[in-house]
């Protein structure tokens, strides 16, 4: 018994799972280069050492189920031969800034969990590199997205 092929395309599918990749790779960015190599931030530093360390681990994990989860998700489509690569690459890129987004707005001014860096006379140069980073990352997929759906608006008229 062979499984039942769905040869049509699903970009929304392609979207969703390469969007969940992206979250997971910006998240294992942020995680591996500025939490662990150069020592910047925990995710949580409003406590004691053991609990940033703590909440890095929790961040790693989360990261971890995002891209495994992205990648069968991805995996399942591409089986089934739906896969729309350009919407594929948009959901990427769309993971990759909104997180870098979410967590300098959000994590870093809002709740306040971090900061980008600490020991730092002014802030505001790597809050600046750190949202602008990550809103090229997000327009880069919204320009992706929009090819996409022009492309599919041009491919069904034919």
């Amino acid at each position: 018994m062979g499984v039942k092929q769905n040869h049509q395309l699903q970009p929304k599918r392609s979207m969703r799972a390469a969007l969940l990749i992206g979250v997971g790779m910006m998240a294992a960015i942020d995680e591996i280069i500025f939490h662990q190599l150069l020592s910047w931030h925990h995710f949580y530093d409003r406590s004691t050492p053991e609990i940033g360390l703590l909440t890095d681990g929790l961040l790693h994990a989360a990261e971890l189920i995002a891209i495994v989860a992205g990648f069968f998700m991805f995996s399942d489509v591409r089986r089934q031969q739906a896969l729309v690569p350009l919407r594929a690459w948009a959901g990427f890129f769309i993971g990759l800034g909104g997180f870098q987004l979410f967590d300098g707005i959000v994590d870093h001014k809002v709740l306040r969990l971090h900061q980008v860096r600490y020991g730092v006379d002014n802030i505001l140069p790597y809050d600046l590199a750190w949202n602008l980073a990550g809103l090229l990352l997000l327009i880069i997929g919204l320009v992706l997205l929009r090819k996409s759906k022009a492309a599919s608006t041009i491919s069904s008229a034919n």
